[in-house]
């Protein structure tokens, strides 16, 4: 049954110490740059203390935002354009692994007695691969293993070892086939997303009653959970009395998954305020360990399977209704709805190279802005899947 909600209330943010003339998320022209030579201090989570990672000075959200620190990073993202890792073919390399899944984003080798997670540079978006972005696949697994270490005070993860920046090698569990979306605002351009139902005239939506009066980008009066099945090829919302009919999950692990989903997300929250951030949705992935209990999987709080807008503005914008400053690929989202049918069509248009990497750009800029860590580059005289390869084959044989 629905669960109403309170009448809505807007979003009164903190005001956060973050200097104006510097913030210009529009979409820049890229000047013409030297790849960085500048050697960047590494990430610090416990996580990857294999790779004598050490603590550094936290950095400020002005620093991040200034114009230097994109123009330091425009020249590296350009130059990776034609070096993405778009595909990876690990079990023709690393001896053990079985079999492969291509996921949306992620590649999944399976060696017996783990699972090889590596993350592409593949871009997704309306069930579908839209575009490659330079370090993308960097970023959220570093952003997710800094995340997977916070929130341990929460809920066990499945995460094993980071043996490269792009793997995670994790337990194996029996994965529940249900994504928990938790959503802190009406919002969205996707076809489940809330503010694309709400404005059909949708007011009972997985199970959650929604008031009357709402308005695109308002904060709703409470979080809400609203899950979608893991279907092969799109996401189908879904109630709560119908995952546990259907036996997709019983109910007491869907209980105790939601307490959790619900949980992580209002901490996420206060950690991203705290860093001038607002997350706005997010969605988790659960499985069941061997020993029964309930495992947080996949990612955790990227730039893919998150929305986050700036803080400090996003009343005033609000208000004049004008769009939030986003920090994901929203915006990348409306480009392709503008140019196309990106459901229907067979065929989509490439992604201007100025959008790809403005991405990649802002994905970097998340880590940093979460993390309060320099994105560290990664090394070139290696050809990456030939690293991945060794790093991954080094790694498996030291589990044994």
């Amino acid at each position: 049954m629905a669960q109403p909600l309170k009448p809505p209330k807007t979003l009164k943010p903190q005001h956060f110490p973050i200097n104006d003339n510097h913030l210009n998320l529009s979409i820049p022209h890229f000047a013409t740059a030297k790849p960085i030579l500048k050697k960047l201090s590494t990430i610090s989570v416990s996580v990857m203390a294999d790779r004598n990672q050490h603590q550094q000075q936290p950095l400020s959200l002005d620093a991040l935002i200034d114009g230097s620190r994109r123009e330091e990073l425009s020249g590296a993202i350009r130059s990776s354009l034609p070096n993405c890792l778009s595909e990876t073919n690990l079990q023709l390399t690393v001896p053990g692994l079985q079999s492969k899944t291509r996921g949306k984003v992620r590649d999944i080798y399976d060696n017996g007695d783990y699972l090889v997670l590596v993350t592409t540079d593949r871009q997704s978006a309306f069930d579908r691969i839209l575009a490659s972005i330079p370090f993308k696949g960097q970023v959220l697994n570093e952003t997710s293993l800094w995340w997977f270490d916070k929130i341990r005070h929460i809920t066990p993860n499945a995460v094993v070892l980071a043996p490269d920046e792009n793997v995670t090698i994790a337990k194996k569990c029996s994965v529940f086939p249900v994504e928990f979306v938790v959503r802190g605002f009406v919002t969205g351009s996707t076809d489940t997303s809330l503010w694309t139902v709400y404005k059909k005239g949708v007011r009972s939506y997985c199970g959650n009653a929604l008031p009357e009066g709402l308005v695109k980008n308002q904060k709703l009066p409470q979080n809400i959970l609203t899950p979608t099945t893991k279907a092969a090829d799109h996401d189908v919302p879904v109630t709560p009395d119908e995952i546990i009919k259907s036996g997709l999950m019983s109910q007491a692990d869907y209980e105790e998954a939601s307490r959790k989903a619900l949980s992580l997300f209002e901490y996420g929250q206060r950690v991203a305020q705290e860093h001038g951030l607002i997350l706005v949705d997010t969605k988790y992935e659960f499985g069941k360990g061997l020993d029964g209990s309930i495992l947080l999987i996949d990612e955790v709080h990227t730039p893919d399977s998150s929305r986050y807008w700036i803080a400090h503005s996003y009343e005033d914008r609000f208000q004049n209704g004008l769009e939030p400053e986003n920090v994901d690929k929203e915006f990348l989202r409306l480009w392709f709805k503008d140019h196309c049918d990106p459901y229907k069509d067979k065929v989509l248009p490439d992604a201007p190279e100025e959008l790809v990497c403005e991405l990649a750009w802002r994905y970097i800029f998340l880590y940093e802005t979460i993390t309060k860590s320099e994105f560290k580059m990664p090394s070139t005289e290696e050809p990456i899947h030939d690293r991945i390869s060794r790093k991954v084959a080094l790694a498996l044989s030291s589990l044994k």
